[in-house]
């Protein structure tokens, strides 16, 4: 399944203005979140256009997962963040996706929820492509 209109499911353009597609994991893909106020930020999205983990089998669930286990386990090893806070929302965006973000007790939002987008901290080019060097070295 695939919806022309969403980000997860078509790349290039709708994708480029929140993310960048680090890689391929085993039922999805792991995309490096624009907004970096939280070093290490990403998102994991499931491979297929699909509202809610109920419209998944359990074998993908797991599998899905499996890919957000892999790619916590890489940001913990890339940026060694105090807490990975987990966020899996899609009201206005309908494909199952989860946000991980790094939490670190010296910045703002600790012990708080974080910001949906906090709209402060932007990379070059050069310093993306080094985050997710360091993510796909980890994973």
């Amino acid at each position: 399944m695939r919806d022309e209109s969403c980000g997860y499911c078509v790349g290039g353009a709708p994708l480029a203005k929140f993310g960048i597609k680090i890689c391929d994991l085993g039922v999805s893909q792991l995309i490096l979140f624009k907004e970096q106020s939280k070093p290490g930020r990403c998102i994991v999205a499931y491979k297929d256009h699909v509202s809610e983990i109920v419209d998944i089998s359990d074998e993908e669930r797991d599998l899905f997962f499996a890919d957000v286990t892999k790619a916590a386990r890489a940001i913990h090893k890339a940026f060694h963040p105090d807490k990975l806070n987990y966020g899996a929302y899609g009201d206005t965006g309908c494909h199952l996706h989860i946000h991980l973000v790094p939490k670190y007790k010296d910045q703002d939002e600790w012990g708080s929820t974080f910001q949906m987008n906090p709209d402060k901290k932007y990379l070059s080019d050069a310093e993306y492509d080094g985050m997710i060097a360091k993510i796909k070295e980890c994973l």
